[in-house]
């Protein structure tokens, strides 16, 4: 199994949802750095549930331990590594469950892959969970970003159908009432990328963004700019005309999401990620006995967020937070 992401950022992502923690290792992160810990805090609060109706019931702290890599706040060269403890696991909520893989979650592929040795707690390495530490590395990410003059901000468009926010707050808390869940989208902006960043194929920066993206559990789709929409389109109604503005070149438009050619075009990078509904619900399900290999019902315990998105929205930021910094260091060495 990979935990890890980039080329000169690094990130190894560890830990299992009911483990002892979770945590990750970040390498090629430059010396000398201050790192606000205050600021790293408040994003990774963002993130973490906050008891309310909308989010699961499981009360963690998220609070970062640096282990590594930080002499009194700032950077030392050495690879930084962080753990967040897992204090409010409750496993039995999954012994209940046996050898019955849950619909729509990872339980039957990774029975097919690990047989009776994964770790199903919680979702094991599959969980949401996960991604706290992810945001501790975009966190950082994010932090580094900003000497680069360069910011970032997503924020749910879509909730079960719904567009509006107080009518998508309704379609979650409809949706738990009935025992149930809803998934929905999560548009993100990065700002102030220099033209020239990226590069074609498989190194473009769609596909560096995409990759880590899709590494967030329950992302089932990502487009740029237009996206879908633009298949629908002709090219005189597709293309971004050109301009100069302030002696600089500019689209008068942005449907391909500030990149071409999968190089930055010096305008926003626009992206967004489709979320599934959470597959955790306490509606009946068909399922199969892995045991006795005989169809079976299911009902799931347990706490679960009855939609994901709210809470995904910092985590999508540190995704791209990574990603975007690491082409930008690709970029730096191009031009040495």
């Amino acid at each position: 199994m990979s935990g890890s992401y980039g080329e000169n950022i690094r990130v190894t992502v560890f830990g299992q949802s009911h483990a002892s923690a979770v945590g990750v290792t970040v390498t090629g992160i430059p010396a000398g750095v201050c790192i606000d810990m205050a600021r790293l805090r408040a994003f990774l609060a963002r993130r973490a549930p906050n008891g309310g109706a909308l989010s699961t019931a499981r009360c963690e702290a998220d609070e970062p331990e640096i282990l590594s890599g930080l002499v009194n706040g700032v950077t030392c060269g050495a690879p930084l590594t962080a753990i967040i403890r897992n204090t409010d696991a409750r496993s039995q909520d999954y012994a209940a469950l046996g050898r019955v893989p849950r619909p729509g979650h990872a339980d039957y592929t990774a029975w097919a892959k690990f047989g009776d040795a994964y770790d199903r707690a919680g979702g094991g390495q599959f969980s949401g969970r996960m991604t706290a530490p992810l945001c501790i590395a975009g966190g950082i990410c994010l932090q580094l970003l900003d000497k680069e003059g360069v910011s970032i901000h997503a924020s749910p468009v879509e909730i079960g159908g719904e567009t509006d926010g107080d009518a998508m707050e309704r379609s979650i808390l409809d949706a738990k009432r009935d025992g149930d869940s809803v998934g929905g989208v999560v548009e993100c902006v990065v700002e102030g990328v220099k033209p020239g960043v990226g590069g074609a194929l498989y190194d473009g920066l769609e596909s560096r963004i995409a990759a880590i993206v899709f590494g967030i559990p329950a992302v089932k789709g990502v487009e740029f700019g237009a996206g879908f929409s633009a298949a629908r389109l002709r090219g005189s109604e597709n293309n971004d005309p050109f301009a100069v503005e302030n002696g600089a070149v500019v689209t008068t438009a942005n449907r391909c999401g500030g990149i071409l050619g999968g190089i930055s075009t010096g305008m926003p990078i626009v992206f967004r990620a489709a979320f599934k509904p959470t597959p955790s619900i306490a509606r009946e399900q068909q399922s199969v006995d892995l045991e006795t290999m005989e169809q079976t019902k299911l009902r799931v315990g347990g706490r679960h967020d009855p939609c994901v998105v709210p809470r995904a929205v910092p985590v999508v930021e540190a995704a791209a937070a990574i990603a975007v910094y690491d082409a930008i260091l690709d970029r730096r060495k191009e031009r040495l």
